[in-house]
């Protein structure tokens, strides 16, 4: 195996879980706002459409067709429309969503004995695709900010993983070389696929049943792998 002395982590999926905190988050939002009552045939009915919303306005954002403030308001407005509910309050929700959604601190399994036993042979630092803003609440708020070293986020960056550029940031601002560094992650295309064009070894936490055309240098199915791994 190849000498590492960096680790650089995806934050969302990977050691923070998004998915559970996201429907968490939206769930208070669904309550409070009380959407069944103005046209939303239930949580489930807003899920399912918010989730192709949110993903292409995503999309427009790492193209920057859209700024991050229109993307925060839009996919809640263009979901309520679809929805048939008033739009009105799109704005409104979307500031609830930002001060909830970096409150919510489940993470995935084992990250915090992972870390610490990393943390005793490597340097780590986390590079994510996010608002400055909310990935430093989710990392301070879940007690992960003295594992790292450095943090670089896409917002910081001006870059989106894939990109090159935030991977040449958190090099950069970690003094660490492509040769002697190591990024771990879930997704195919911006973590694994990104940090392989730029000569960087790649571990893919993938989950059950998920299949890529990306080759990665190593693959596992849990965190709790990594530490068996390294």
């Amino acid at each position: 195996m190849q000498t590492y002395r960096h680790l650089f982590f995806d934050l969302d999926r990977t050691l923070y879980d998004f998915d559970a905190n996201n429907r968490n988050a939206l769930y208070s939002l669904y309550r409070k706002h009380a959407l069944w009552k103005k046209g939303c045939a239930g949580f489930d009915h807003f899920m399912n459409t918010y989730r192709p919303v949110n993903l292409k306005l995503w999309d427009d954002y790492k193209q920057k067709k859209i700024t991050k403030q229109r993307l925060n308001v839009e996919r809640f407005a263009q979901t309520f429309r679809i929805m048939g509910v008033d739009d009105s309050m799109a704005e409104s929700f979307a500031g609830d969503y930002l001060e909830i959604s970096p409150k919510q601190i489940l993470l995935v399994s084992g990250t915090h004995q992972v870390l610490s036993c990393l943390k005793e042979k490597y340097t780590l630092h986390i590079i994510t695709n996010g608002f400055e803003e909310i990935q430093y609440q989710k990392i301070s708020r879940c007690g992960l900010g003295p594992f790292f070293a450095t943090v670089t986020t896409s917002e910081k960056a001006g870059a989106q993983k894939p990109d090159a550029a935030i991977f040449d940031l958190a090099l950069q601002s970690a003094g660490a070389k492509p040769e002697h560094s190591l990024v771990i992650g879930d997704d195919p295309e911006s973590d694994i696929l990104g940090a392989k064009q730029q000569g960087i070894d790649q571990v893919w936490l993938a989950r059950d049943g998920e299949e890529t055309s990306v080759e990665p240098t190593y693959t596992i199915h849990s965190l709790k792998e990594l530490t068996g791994l390294l």
